[in-house]
């Protein structure tokens, strides 16, 4: 008979080590709430394709607009996570997950503050859809690196976990917006109509002249 050597570990009356390797859990997030945020995502396609319709030349109202982005934030950011989690690491899960999807939920629709207010105050704007489609790419931009830091410190996942899982929800909002007719960029503002105006009718007085001379 051929012995191992002896480990050190303790053992119990019949020489069987007690120590047992701890054994990893594995969970599955992907499939968990799945159901959920599908049904979610299909209902604010919905609600956006209702506003459409249903909505003036102006779009859905400010109000109406907020409530989606608060609205569509938790399924998002829920499902999102299911992608990006370390899968070395244990997943969120139950309250815990719970809480920070909320957290990350709330900071994610703030998000749209620097779109709402740093254009019209740095450019003197009267709303943030005057400014430019360049400008509209700097301030998303920055809104993706905002909501990267997010994203990594909440989940505590890497870089391009982060950068995914925030950039999902900016495009979801962004494309949801879209489909409801909000307009987020490139609407001519008062003073470039009025000097567009003031062009034409100085147009329309120098044809004329030239027509009578």
């Amino acid at each position: 008979m051929i012995h191992a050597p002896d480990d050190g570990a303790p053992k119990d009356r019949k020489g069987v080590s007690v120590l047992k390797p701890i054994k990893r859990t594995e969970t599955d997030v992907t499939r968990k709430g799945l159901a959920i945020t599908i049904s979610a995502v299909v209902g604010a396609l919905a609600i956006a394709i209702g506003l459409r319709f249903f909505s003036g030349e102006e779009g859905p109202p400010l109000i109406a607009q907020i409530i989606g982005l608060i609205a569509i934030a938790p399924p998002l950011v829920r499902w999102g996570y299911s992608f990006v989690y370390d899968q070395e690491l244990e997943p969120y899960t139950g309250i815990e997950l719970r809480n920070r999807v909320l957290i990350c939920s709330v900071l994610y629709a703030s998000l749209w503050i620097i779109y709402a207010f740093v254009p019209t105050y740095v450019f003197d704007l009267e709303k943030a859809s005057e400014m430019n489609y360049m400008t509209f790419g700097i301030i998303l931009c920055v809104m993706l690196g905002v909501g990267t830091f997010i994203a990594m410190n909440t989940f505590e996942v890497e870089m391009l976990g982060g950068l995914t899982h925030a950039g999902l929800y900016l495009l979801s909002a962004i494309l949801l917006a879209l489909i409801a007719g909000v307009t987020l960029a490139g609407v001519e503002s008062q003073e470039d109509a009025r000097l567009r105006e003031a062009g034409l009718a100085m147009q329309v007085r120098w044809d004329d002249g030239q027509h009578d001379s």
